[in-house]
């Protein structure tokens, strides 16, 4: 992936996060069962270290 491609895919994480992080609140604030949402959290979590740390191999 060029430099351009993994900042790209980063900003999206981010804002799929940005957007789960969201429903999850609302979940959590009606008392439904929050596993599955804070589950993907932690996959996009290892998807963005593992991009960063591309785009810092890319940078360089």
């Amino acid at each position: 992936m060029t430099k351009k491609e993994l900042e790209y895919k980063i900003s999206e994480i981010k804002a799929d996060y940005i957007r789960i992080q969201g429903d999850l609140e609302k979940l959590e604030s009606v008392g439904r069962n929050t596993e599955k949402s804070e589950r993907r959290l932690v996959e996009l979590e290892n998807e963005l270290a593992q991009l960063n740390k591309q785009l810092a191999l890319v940078a360089e």
